[in-house]
C-alpha cells in the first residue's frame, strides 16, 4: 500500500450506486473521476482502497428501522420510488446504498485511526436523505451516519460539516438543527431557485444550537469571485468553532455547465476550499478531514473538481 497521507476509495461496488443510464446520477460518475485520476497520475500518489458494505446496525445509527425495511423490500422488487419522484428503486439498491455508507465509514475509521491523514470517497455525501426517507437521489444519508458514528464509536463530538454542493444539505441540517456540537456550514444556490428550497440565511440553528449553523445562499450565476468572498466568511466561522473533525461535502454540481443547477464556479473553488479546510484540520483536528463527493452531473466537471480536491489534500497546487 502507498504511504501517501491521502486515501481514495473506488471500486465497482461503489460505482453501482446510480439510477441507470440517462439519469443525472448514473453509474458512470465514478469512472469519469477515476479516469482523470489516472490521466493525471494521481492514482499512484494516493492509497487506493476498496469499497465496504455497511451493516444494518451502522445504517440504523441515523435511518429509522421502518425505512430501512422499506429499502430492503424495494431493493428486491426493484419497483417504485423511494421518495415522491426523484429516487427510483432498482434491484440491489439496498446493497448499493449500504456500500456508500460502509465506504464512508471505512474512510472515517482510516482517518480517525491515522491509517491516512485525509480521505476522499467520490460516490458519497448523500446529504438529502431524511432519517425516515429518501430524497433527491439520496437513499441513505452517509453524512448523518458518519456524524452519529463519530459520536457513538469514537467519542468525537465537535464536528464541522462543510458543504459546497449547489443543493442545500437539508437532510443533515434538519437532523442536527438543534445540536450545538454540529457546526454546519453550507454554501449553496439560493433555495428560491433550486431544490430543495431551504438554507436561508436566517436558518442558523435552534435552541441551544442557535448560531452554530451558517447558511450562505449564492445567487444563480455566481462564479469564483463570489465563492471566494463567501468562503472567507465560512472559513472564519469554522476556525472560531475549533472542530475536532471536518466532514467536507464537495458536490461538483456548483461548477459552470452542470445540467440541473445555475452556479458558475470553476474547479478552482473546490481546490481552494479543500486546501483551506486541510489547513483548518491541521490546526484544530490533528489533520482529520474526510471529503465526500456529493452531486455533480456534468462528468467532465466532477472529474476536474474532485481531482482538484485530491490534489489539494495532497498539498499540491496547479
Amino acid at each position: 500500500m502507498s504511504s501517501s497521507p491521502v486515501a481514495v476509495y473506488v471500486g465497482e461496488a461503489l460505482a453501482a450506486y446510480g439510477f441507470g443510464e440517462g439519469h443525472p446520477f448514473g453509474p458512470d460518475r465514478l469512472h469519469a473521476f477515476w479516469s482523470r485520476m489516472q490521466e493525471l497520475g494521481l492514482d499512484r500518489r494516493v492509497q487506493v482502497c476498496e469499497p465496504v458494505q455497511a451493516t444494518d446496525e451502522q445504517i440504523l445509527r441515523f435511518q429509522t428501522r421502518d425505512y430501512l425495511a422499506r429499502v430492503r423490500h424495494q431493493s428486491q422488487t426493484g419497483e417504485g420510488y423511494l421518495d415522491v419522484c426523484d429516487t427510483p428503486a432498482f434491484p440491489g439498491v439496498y446493497e448499493a446504498a449500504a456500500t456508500v455508507v460502509g465506504t464512508t465509514l471505512a474512510a472515517l475509521d482510516d482517518v480517525v485511526n491515522a491509517r491516512c491523514r485525509h480521505a476522499f470517497t467520490p460516490i458519497a455525501g448523500l446529504h438529502h436523505a431524511r432519517r425516515d426517507g429518501a430524497a433527491g437521489f439520496c437513499v441513505f444519508n452517509d453524512c448523518g451516519i458518519a456524524i452519529e458514528t463519530l459520536r457513538r464509536q469514537y467519542g468525537i463530538r465537535r464536528i464541522a460539516y462543510v458543504d459546497i454542493d449547489a443543493h442545500h444539505g437539508d437532510g443533515v441540517f434538519y437532523a442536527f438543527e438543534d445540536d450545538p456540537e454540529l457546526i454546519f456550514v453550507d454554501l449553496h444556490e439560493d433555495g428560491r431557485y433550486l431544490y430543495p428550497g431551504t438554507g436561508a440565511v436566517k436558518e442558523a440553528g435552534r435552541g441551544a444550537a442557535a448560531g452554530t449553523k451558517l447558511n450562505i445562499p449564492m445567487p444563480p450565476g455566481a462564479g469564483d469571485a463570489e465563492f471566494f468572498k463567501a468562503w472567507d466568511v465560512a472559513e472564519r466561522f469554522i476556525d472560531r468553532a475549533e472542530p475536532e473533525f471536518i466532514l467536507f461535502q464537495c458536490g461538483a454540481d456548483s461548477l459552470a455547465g452542470d445540467p440541473i443547477t445555475h452556479l458558475e464556479y470553476s474547479a478552482a473553488a473546490h481546490r481552494h476550499a479543500a486546501g483551506r479546510l486541510q489547513g483548518l484540520a491541521e490546526r484544530h483536528c490533528g489533520g482529520k478531514l474526510l471529503a465526500l463527493g456529493g452531486g455533480g452531473y456534468n462528468r467532465d466537471n466532477l472529474a476536474r473538481a474532485w481531482t482538484a480536491v485530491v490534489e489539494a489534500l495532497l498539498g499540491e497546487s496547479r
